[in-house]
């Protein structure tokens, strides 16, 4: 079982940079892929990007490459995703998420754990 909280959202200017953690608990972490999913209100939960479970594999979404950086830090129980560049088109809650494998993955049905969210608005 894993637990995940995201922290770090809040309201920006376009342009701008926040740092979104996910801090995970349970046993589970180290062997865990995880992964940030996003989503508007009246839209599917859609990929913005994943992280193995040793943090030596990413994939990024085409509409963050270039402006966004996912890490983790395995002593801290903690994966990150950094934003740079941000759009008023990023505006949504974004969700920490794991699955109980070690790779990555871009499909939301292939995890098992997600955190409740966090809301992180980009004005103009």
């Amino acid at each position: 079982q894993v637990q995940l909280v995201e922290s770090g959202g809040g309201l920006v200017q376009a342009g701008g940079s926040l740092r979104l953690s996910c801090a995970a608990s349970g046993r589970t972490f180290s062997s865990s892929a995880m992964g940030w999913f996003r989503q508007a209100p009246g839209k599917e939960r859609e990929f913005v990007a994943t992280i193995s479970w040793s943090g030596g594999a990413t994939v990024l979404a085409d509409s963050v490459k270039g402006r966004f950086t996912i890490s983790r830090d395995k002593a801290k129980n903690t994966m990150y995703l950094l934003m740079n560049s941000l759009q008023t088109q990023d505006t949504t809650v974004y969700y920490c998420t794991a699955r109980s494998t070690l790779y990555t993955a871009a499909r939301l049905s292939d995890y098992d754990y997600w955190g409740k969210g966090i809301q992180v608005t980009v004005s103009s």
